[in-house]
């Protein structure tokens, strides 16, 4: 009778554990968007993907046309590693790419169909690093439809907006 009080707390420390790994899991990872830069008036594709039922993350992208300095294809891929709720619902990227490039990427359901993302990477641009953050509010118009607004600045690209539409698959 004496061990039921610690057998009730370690059952619902582990529940709460298991709720809060569940509430991580409604960001997609698996998704592609086209995004509309409004500084230099290009466009954007990305594509990113778990393998399999990893934690493990694919992500590439590339630039078409408009008038940024890093032109028309600017290509990049990179492989990262998913640390789902790693705090306060928080989920977290690293990543290392093309252009010696790695990264850290922050995001997070804010509920109501909202969700923020903020990131830092740093690459190798004309033979210089590269520094840049970034932030990010989407809204899930359906399970499978994300709309957002992003703010990024690098050193290579001051301070641009982008607009992005994502399907989520």
């Amino acid at each position: 009778m004496k061990h039921i009080l610690p057998i009730l707390t370690i059952t619902t420390l582990a529940a709460a554990a298991s709720a809060q790994s569940a509430a991580s899991s409604g960001l997609s990872y698996n998704r592609v968007g086209l995004g509309y830069n409004t500084d230099s008036k290009g466009y954007s594709l990305s594509a990113s993907a778990l393998i399999g039922s990893s934690n493990f993350l694919l992500s590439g992208s590339t630039t078409i046309g408009g008038g940024s300095q890093l032109g028309n294809g600017a290509d990049s891929v990179s492989l990262g590693y998913v640390f789902k709720n790693v705090a306060y619902g928080i989920d977290a990227t690293v990543s290392v790419g093309s252009n010696e490039s790695y990264g850290l990427n922050l995001r997070k359901d804010l509920g109501n169909n909202f969700e923020a993302a903020a990131s830092y990477s740093r690459d190798k641009v004309n033979n210089s690093g590269n520094n840049g953050w970034g932030v990010e509010l989407a809204y899930n118009v359906s399970k499978q439809i994300q709309l957002a607004v992003g703010y990024s600045d690098t050193q290579a690209t001051k301070g641009t907006t982008d607009l992005t539409v994502r399907y989520n698959f």
